[in-house]
C-alpha cells in the first residue's frame, strides 16, 4: 500500500483536515479531575497516586508522535479498546501519515468521548524539522524544555521545630520544602533531566563523606531513541517496565481499583526516565535497548545505588545486617539521617524480546545483591519474606492480539525460591460491551522488588485470585462498568494473622449528555479479614467489610466556567461494630485572561482511619494532591495561575484544614498544636 496520495486525493485531505480543526475539538481541553475519576475510580486505597499520576503528566507534557507510536505505546494511556489500537494502526497503514491530529475523527471506532481523551496524549511531529538538524541542534532547538522551582511550607509550627537543638527528634533543616527541575525532551528522540529537592524539615548542606551535596535528593536522566539498531539507551535513573510487571514494573501500572478494562494489561515499553520525587524504586546507572534484528530486540541494563535502611548489629557475631528498608525519603531528624543510604544495591539483568505483528514475547532475568545481608524483625507474617543478600528472578512473557481480543501473561520464577503467574484476557465481545479476565497465583516465597502486578496485596506474593470487569455502552451517553474480584491468601499477611479468603466489587453508573455535563453513581464493596486485639496470647480475626459510594457531577457554564458537586461516603463493618465517613465537596474553577482559579469547600466527617476518604485535589503544574480526610472538619483550597508571558507561569496554592475533632493535628515531630493547618505552595515555570 502506498504511504503517498495522488495530489487531487491530498488537496481534498487537506481540506478535511482543516474542516476537522475548525470543528470543536480543542486540542489543550484536558480535565486532570476527569482523568482522576476515570482511571481511579476507587480512590481509597494506600497506593502512591501521585507517582502514577505523574507518570501520566509526564507523557501529557511529552505527547508521543501519531505517525511513530507503537500499540504498546497507545496502550499505556489507558484510554484506548483493543479494536480502536488495531483502527487506528490500520488506517496509519492504509492512509499514510496523519497530518493533524485532528484527523484521528475519520478513523473508524474513534468517537467522540475517546478523541477528547487521548488527544492530549498525541501530535503530529514535523519530520523534516526533526531530519535536517543534528542531536546537538534538535536539543538547543527544542521547545518543549522547561525549568521548574517550587517551595512549599506549612504555615504552623510543627513540634520537630520547636525541639531543643540537641534533642534527637528536632529537624535539621527549615520547614520549607524546596524543588527545582530542569527536561528537555522530544518524544521519540531524546530526553534530559535534573531533579533536585529537599522535603521539609531536612537541611541544605554540603558534607560528601556523608554523601550531602546540597539539596537531599537529586535525580538525572540523558536519554537517546532511535539511533539506527540503537532504540534506546539511557544514563542516570530510568525505570524498566516488561512484561506484566511481576519481575520488571516500573511505576505505570495502575492496580486494581484502577479502570475496569483498559488497564488491566501492562505495557511493554521498555527503558523509561525516571522523573518522579519518591527516592526508591527505581534503577540508576545504565541501560540499552538494541535491534538484532527487525523482530528481535535485546535489553540490558545495570544499576548501582545506594538505599535507606534501618541498620542493626546482629547479636551473635556482631555483624551489621539491615531490619528493613526505610521507604519514607525523609532525613529530618539524627534517626532518620542514620537509616539514609545505608546499603549498596546493585542490579542487572537483561531482556530478550520478539515482536512480530500482533505478537510480542520475551524472557527476563533480574540478579540483585545487596552489600548487607536483609533480616526482618521476626513477626509471624513475614516468615517468608526475602532474607539474604543475593535474589534472581528469571521469567517470561507473551502477549498476543486477534481481532478484538487480547491476551496478556507472564510466569515468573526466584530460583530456588516460589513462582507466580499472571494472565488475562481483554477484549470487545461487541461494539458495545468491553469484558477483562484476569488469574493470578503468587508464592508465598515469591520475591521482587520492583514488581508492580495486579494484586490485592502491595507487592505480588501469598495470593490467588481471579478478577473479571466488563464495561458496557448503551449509548453515548449511558454506560455502566464495574469489576468483581475474588482472591484467597494462603498465608498469614499484615493485619490478617490467618490463612484466608476475601473479595472487592465496584459499579459505576455514567451519564455525560454532552461534553460540559458528566454525572455518575459508584458503589464499591471489599471485605477481608482483619486482626482483633489480642485476648491473652491467641490472636484473633474478624471479617471486615468496606463498603463506599460516590455521588459525582461535574458541569461547565460556556466555556470559562465549571463545577464539581460531590458526595462521597463509606463504612466499616468489624464484627458488628459499624464505623462510618462522610464527604460533601463543592468545587469552581474558571478561565479569564491570563488567570486561572479553581476552589474547593469541603466538609468530611469520618468516624476513624478505616473511613478515611481520598479526593483528588488540583495542584501546580507536575505536583498532585490526594490528601486522605479523616476526621471530623473543613476543608478548603484556593489555586490560582497566572501566565506572565508566553514562556513563563507561575502557580499560587493555600490549603486549609480546619478540624472540629481535636486539639492538637498530627504526631511526633509533625504535631501542629491547635486544630488549624495552612499550607502555601508557590510555583514558577520558564519554558526555555
Amino acid at each position: 500500500m502506498q504511504n503517498s496520495v495522488s495530489l487531487p486525493s491530498g488537496c481534498l485531505l487537506l481540506v478535511l483536515v482543516i474542516q476537522l480543526q475548525a470543528q470543536d475539538f480543542p486540542r489543550n481541553d484536558f480535565n486532570p479531575e476527569r482523568l482522576a475519576d476515570e482511571i481511579f475510580p476507587a480512590q481509597n486505597l494506600d497506593l502512591n497516586y501521585e507517582e502514577r499520576y505523574e507518570n501520566l503528566m509526564q507523557i501529557l507534557a511529552n505527547p508521543v508522535d501519531l505517525n511513530r507510536a507503537t500499540a504498546e505505546e497507545f496502550r499505556s494511556f489507558f484510554v484506548l479498546r483493543e479494536e480502536q489500537i488495531g483502527s487506528l494502526l490500520a488506517y496509519r497503514v492504509e492512509n499514510g501519515p496523519f497530518l493533524s491530529v485532528y484527523e484521528l475523527q475519520s478513523v473508524p471506532g474513534l468517537d467522540s468521548p475517546t478523541l477528547y481523551r487521548l488527544m492530549p496524549f498525541v501530535k503530529v511531529e514535523d519530520t523534516s524539522a526533526r531530519l535536517d538538524k543534528s542531536l546537538l541542534q534538535r536539543i538547543v532547538n527544542e521547545r518543549n524544555s522547561y525549568f521548574i522551582t517550587r517551595c512549599e511550607r506549612t504555615l504552623e509550627e510543627k513540634k520537630g521545630y520547636r525541639q531543643e537543638k540537641d534533642s534527637a527528634h528536632r529537624y535539621a533543616g527549615s520547614p520549607d520544602k524546596i524543588y527545582w527541575r530542569f527536561r528537555t525532551s522530544k518524544a521519540g528522540d531524546f530526553s534530559f533531566g535534573l531533579t533536585a529537592e529537599k522535603d521539609a524539615g531536612e537541611a541544605i548542606t554540603w558534607n560528601p563523606p556523608k554523601r550531602y551535596y546540597g539539596a537531599d535528593y537529586y535525580s538525572f536522566h540523558a536519554q537517546v531513541l532511535n539511533k539506527g539498531r540503537v532504540r534506546n539507551l539511557i544514563a542516570g535513573d530510568y525505570q524498566a517496565q516488561f512484561g506484566q510487571g511481576l519481575v520488571l514494573g516500573g511505576g505505570f501500572g495502575m492496580g486494581k481499583g484502577s479502570e475496569t478494562v483498559t488497564t488491566l494489561r501492562r505495557s511493554n515499553l521498555g527503558f523509561i526516565p525516571y522523573t518522579s520525587l519518591n527516592e526508591f524504586g527505581f534503577f540508576r546507572g545504565g541501560a540499552l535497548s538494541y535491534s538484532v534484528m527487525k523482530e528481535v530486540t535485546l535489553h540490558g541494563f545495570i544499576s548501582c545505588l545506594r538505599r535507606d535502611g534501618l541498620l542493626h548489629q546482629d547479636s551473635i557475631d556482631e555483624s551489621s545486617l539491615i531490619s528493613s528498608f526505610a521507604v519514607s525519603g525523609y532525613h529530618r531528624t539524627s534517626g532518620e539521617q542514620e537509616s539514609r543510604k545505608q546499603i549498596n544495591e546493585t542490579n542487572y539483568g537483561a531482556v530478550l524480546n520478539y515482536h512480530h505483528r500482533s505478537l510480542d514475547a520475551g524472557l527476563i532475568l533480574l540478579q540483585t545483591n545487596f552489600s548487607l545481608p536483609i533480616i526482618h524483625t521476626p513477626a509471624l507474617y513475614n516468615q517468608f519474606y526475602f532474607t539474604g543478600r543475593e535474589n534472581s528472578d528469571l521469567s517470561g512473557f507473551l502477549n498476543f492480539s486477534k481481532g478484538n481480543i487480547a491476551f496478556f501473561s507472564e510466569v515468573a520464577q526466584t530460583l530456588q525460591q516460589g513462582k507466580a503467574i499472571t494472565a488475562g484476557l481483554l477484549g470487545s465481545l461487541t461494539p458495545k460491551l468491553d469484558v477483562s479476565l484476569h488469574y493470578r497465583n503468587f508464592s508465598r516465597n515469591f520475591h521482587s522488588f520492583y514488581s508492580n502486578a495486579l494484586s490485592e496485596n502491595t507487592t505480588p506474593q501469598n495470593e490467588i485470585g481471579f478478577y473479571w470487569g466488563m464495561k458496557y455502552a448503551f449509548d453515548k451517553k449511558y454506560s455502566v462498568s464495574g469489576y468483581l474480584d475474588l482472591f484467597r491468601f494462603p498465608w498469614l499477611r499484615y493485619r490478617g494473622y490467618a490463612p484466608s479468603d476475601g473479595s472487592e466489587w465496584l459499579l459505576r453508573f455514567h451519564y455525560q449528555p454532552s461534553k460540559r455535563i458528566l454525572f455518575f453513581l459508584q458503589a464499591r464493596g471489599e471485605s477481608k479479614i482483619r486482626n482483633l486485639p489480642i485476648d491473652g496470647n491467641l490472636y484473633q480475626t474478624g471479617q471486615g467489610l468496606k463498603q463506599s459510594f460516590w455521588i459525582n457531577c461535574d458541569y461547565a457554564l460556556r466555556s470559562r466556567w465549571s463545577f464539581k458537586v460531590r458526595v462521597q461516603g463509606s463504612t466499616y463493618t468489624l464484627e458488628g461494630q459499624t464505623t462510618r465517613g462522610l464527604a460533601l465537596i463543592e468545587d469552581v474553577n474558571f478561565d479569564i485572561g491570563r488567570f486561572s482559579f479553581s476552589a474547593r469547600y469541603a466538609l468530611f466527617d469520618t468516624d476513624n482511619y478505616d473511613n478515611r476518604l481520598y479526593l483528588y485535589e488540583r495542584d501546580v503544574s507536575l505536583a498532585f494532591s490526594f490528601p486522605a480526610y479523616n476526621g471530623r472538619g473543613i476543608r478548603r483550597y484556593a489555586l490560582v495561575q497566572y501566565k506572565i508571558s508566553h514562556s513563563m507561569d507561575i502557580w499560587v496554592r493555600w490549603a486549609n484544614a480546619q478540624y472540629t475533632d481535636r486539639e492538637t493535628i498530627g504526631t511526633a515531630g509533625e504535631s501542629i498544636a491547635g486544630n488549624l493547618k495552612n499550607d502555601v505552595k508557590l510555583q514558577l515555570r520558564v519554558r526555555l
